[in-house]
């Protein structure tokens, strides 16, 4: 088996797919226009880019089944019968934008349609107080647990779907992480299936990617967000991957853990807070990241490391050896934390040496702001973060003595003052990093913030 045909061909057709998809999606309307502050783009930006990613992994599956690779089977039959019903799903809501009831009730259905037809659930469990046992799971209970975690995990995926190319790129990374978590049990197992799709998952993301990283030309939308969480949730609940009883869903819950991680702290958070799980905040980890001081970039390349490190726990589970991936999910979140503020030291750094890169304000020439005329504030090209009057991170502004960056006009403007300014310019507000999946109200089938 050549699974890296197979990656390629998902991949090149993603690729080639996306361009025709982006103009598609102009004509017929899916386009997310700026409305509010909160968006960080400021032109209208075309919706349905997951339909590119959609047609890349079909195109590879189809080549799969065509050369026997992959048996036209039940499980094949569920998987095409719940993403058909999401892609009308992810259609309706980037062109109409539906309600998160409406949006809710096809997941279900996809969901349901999967369990059915193609007889996969999660039919047992490890037993919490006896690491090497399980608890299989009766029928009444399999079916219902398979049903909340597909769904789950098809918003979880949404959840993440704030920053330009964040869900993209982890569920790239959590396919491939998959896949050789699969390979690795591939002896005790029945069939190839399972790292196949995971490679054409893996591939179709991958071809999108360079469209939808900062700055994106093209949105994903529900179309591609839904496809990539069910289809994630869908082949990870198949024999393939729970051919060790011992670990059972463990190696999934670790793989998919960072979207997990966010829709779990956002759904009891909301819940204190005596608040709908569906309502939209500004709570959620990228944006944590980018209230720190970093950048969107900066903030998506940390997630998609703390992805992978996940995906390398899930192997190392696979192959048995819990107590290096215990210490490694240990020192994870303490990772995130010293490599974030590494990141923004560096930033501030490279900001008084009056450089930047295009997001975040120049501290140094905030310092600066009102000592005489012609001072530079311009940190990079083309982002403006309002700080205050006069001030801007955009392409070199000219701050002089009568409109300098700090409140005082002159040469008397204090440097305390310019500072303020400067330190709130360094920081982006969490309200400039929701692009249109965080705009879509409150839905409990996307979530928007």
């Amino acid at each position: 088996m050549n699974y890296a045909v197979t990656m390629l061909i998902a991949l090149i057709v993603a690729f080639i797919s996306t361009p025709i998809v982006k103009k598609l999606a102009f004509k017929l309307g899916a386009v997310d226009i700026p409305k509010d502050d909160r968006r960080m783009h400021s032109a209208p930006i075309a919706l349905l880019g997951g339909a590119a990613i959609v047609i890349g992994f079909l195109m590879s599956l189809l080549y799969n089944v065509l050369v026997g690779d992959i048996p036209p089977d039940r499980s094949v039959a569920g998987l095409l019968a719940g993403i058909s019903v999401l892609l009308v799903c992810g259609f309706l809501d980037d062109r109409f934008k539906l309600n998160w009831k409406a949006k809710a009730l096809f997941q279900l259905t996809a969901a349901v349609l999967y369990v059915v037809i193609s007889d996969q659930q999660i039919d047992f469990l490890t037993n919490p107080f006896v690491f090497d046992e399980v608890i299989d799971l009766a029928p009444a209970v399999a079916w219902p647990l398979t049903i909340l975690w597909i769904v789950g995990i098809t918003n979880a995926i949404n959840f993440i779907d704030g920053l330009d190319g964040l869900a993209a790129g982890v569920s790239s990374i959590s396919a491939l992480s998959l896949f050789f978590v699969s390979i690795i049990s591939l002896g005790a197992t029945d069939g190839p299936a399972a790292p196949l799709m995971m490679a054409a998952l893996a591939g179709a993301a991958l071809g999108f990617l360079p469209f939808n990283f900062n700055p994106a030309k093209i949105f994903m939308g529900e179309t591609g967000a839904a496809f990539l969480g069910f289809t994630l949730a869908a082949v990870s609940v198949q024999g393939m991957l729970k051919s060790y009883a011992v670990i059972s869903l463990t190696i999934p819950i670790l793989v998919i853990g960072l979207p997990i991680f966010d829709v779990a702290f956002a759904t009891v958070r909301r819940l204190l807070k005596k608040s709908s799980p569906a309502s939209s905040d500004f709570a959620h980890i990228h944006h944590k990241l980018i209230g720190m001081g970093l950048t969107q970039r900066q903030s998506v390349v940390l997630l998609y490391i703390t992805s992978a490190v996940l995906g390398l726990c899930g192997m190392i589970f696979a192959n048995k050896n819990y107590i290096s991936a215990v210490v490694l999910l240990i020192l994870l979140p303490v990772f995130v934390f010293v490599f974030a503020k590494f990141l923004v030291g560096d930033k501030a750094g490279a900001g008084n040496a009056g450089g930047g890169d295009g997001i975040s304000a120049a501290v140094s020439a905030g310092v600066n702001a009102g000592a005489g005329p012609g001072v530079s504030v311009g940190a990079g090209p083309g982002v403006s973060v309002g700080a205050g009057p006069g001030v801007s991170a955009g392409t070199s502004a000219n701050a002089g003595a009568g409109a300098s960056a700090s409140a005082s006009a002159g040469a008397g403007a204090g440097a305390g003052s310019a500072m303020e300014g400067a330190g709130e310019a360094s920081v982006i507000s969490p309200e400039m990093v929701s692009h249109h999946n965080n705009q879509k109200g409150a839905s409990s089938a996307k979530e928007q913030g």
